[in-house]
């Protein structure tokens, strides 16, 4: 496993880790070019736990962020200090970020994840539930507020900042949340219009040709033929 680029992301990255918050990593790896010419193709994501990480191969992840996804856009975003492998071919990928975006997708996408949280602090009734339950609302509603932040941000700049301002606020609203998960929807809404009436500074679509290009150059990089190891 031939790793590109691996940083440090979650609520140590957002900058709401608390004392026992998880240390989460988000990697990008390239399968051997050879693997993916057989009948059974490589496994394209690796989850652990203890300790919490995940990886994506290219190919996987440039699907992942062409499509808007909030988590897997982190790690081309990331501040310096919080990468722990950076490549040449990661380092091309973190300057094509900005082929990866268009406003439908990242509008859809953070709104769509905004929204699915909300549907689960919703279905988490009226907040007399116990502790672990409230604590795992307060996390979702920090999650909805972020997205809906970062999101915007990006759809309205181009640019992304994974650490957010004021997280003492992000731990407010988690709590006000966590007893009435309805005090979530306001934010919701006011994003939902913000995104409707705000011009995005993204394109119509994303540049795909640029991201297939890095793509195949990660193939050409990592092509070597079983066959012609005793070779010479």
């Amino acid at each position: 496993m031939h790793v590109l680029l691996s940083g440090i992301v979650g609520s140590t990255a957002y900058g709401l880790a608390r004392a026992g918050s998880d240390i989460d990593r988000l990697a990008l790896f390239a399968a051997p070019t050879e693997d993916l010419h057989g009948l059974h193709a490589p496994k394209d994501s690796h989850v652990s736990t203890h300790p919490d990480r995940t990886l994506h191969e290219a190919a996987k992840w440039c699907r992942l962020a062409l499509g808007g996804n909030p988590t897997a856009m982190e790690l081309v975003w990331l501040p310096d200090e919080l990468y722990e492998i950076r490549t040449p071919l990661g380092d091309e990928l973190i300057g094509l970020r900005g082929s990866l975006l268009s406003a439908r997708r990242v509008r859809d996408a953070y709104l769509g994840y905004a929204s699915g949280q909300f549907r689960r602090l919703r279905d988490r009734a009226d907040g007399t539930f116990g502790a672990d339950t409230r604590n795992r609302t307060a996390k979702h509603a920090r999650h909805l507020r972020r997205l809906c932040h970062q999101g915007y941000e990006l759809y309205a700049t181009g640019r992304l900042s994974i650490r957010v301002e004021d997280p003492d606020a992000y731990h407010r609203f988690g709590e006000e949340v966590a007893a009435d998960p309805a005090a979530a929807l306001p934010m919701l809404r006011r994003f939902e219009t913000l995104f409707e009436e705000t011009p995005s500074a993204l394109p119509a679509d994303p540049d795909e040709p640029s991201v297939e290009a890095w793509l195949r150059r990660v193939r050409a990089h990592f092509y070597h033929r079983r066959d012609d190891a005793g070779a010479g």
